[in-house]
């Protein structure tokens, strides 16, 4: 069954003292998606992101990063989602899980917002029926610990785990496109590649 993704989300925090954080995650895996398949990035004030156009398996996809930080992803997502005229259903969101491992990254539909702002907002705004791919960023072990851990850039080892996972997702996408999310899940969820 072909899988409709109209709207890839990247969740970020905009701004160069958050590039590099983990939290940035989502952001990363839009940004490589973009560059591998030639869309540039430019900014849409009406929608309050930053949007590219590509095209995988000759399905033209939008790409989107929110610029109203992380906390109010949700309005730029549904803002777009209206403009467009897209369904819950053909949104793809990529962002930071740190439930998972550098090196883990999970494909599913539906669901709860974990503690994550940016999911959380988008759910208020879109509702629960919409696509997550949850790139692994890692636990700091403390809760109370997890906001500066997000907002830290992740380490020399961790960042290469990370940017490995981004890479396997990417590399689905053909393939959750053409022969849907079932198939996709196979894929990604039987090559955990984990960084030590």
């Amino acid at each position: 069954m072909q899988q409709r993704f109209t709207l890839i989300v990247g969740l970020g925090n905009p701004g160069a003292e958050y590039a590099q954080t983990r939290h940035n995650a989502g952001f990363w895996f839009v940004d490589a998606l973009a560059e591998k398949y030639n869309g540039r990035f430019s900014s849409n004030k009406k929608l309050r992101a930053e949007i590219a156009e590509i095209s995988i398996q000759s399905m033209r996809v939008r790409l989107l990063k929110p610029q109203t930080f992380m906390n109010l992803s949700g309005e730029a997502v549904i803002t777009a989602a209206n403009y467009f005229k897209i369904e819950p259903e053909q949104i793809l969101v990529a962002y930071d899980e740190i439930d998972f491992e550098p090196g883990k990254i999970r494909l599913k539909f539906n669901g709860g917002h974990a503690g994550h702002n940016g999911i959380r907002n988008i759910i208020a705004h879109l509702g629960r029926n919409f696509w997550r791919l949850r790139i692994g960023v890692g636990h700091p072990g403390e809760q109370s610990k997890v906001v500066s851990h997000v907002l830290k850039r992740a380490s020399g080892s961790d960042a290469e785990a990370i940017m490995t996972t981004i890479t396997r997702g990417i590399d689905v996408l053909p393939t959750l496109i053409k022969d849907g999310a079932e198939r996709a899940q196979l894929i990604l969820h039987t090559d955990d590649h984990h960084g030590n």
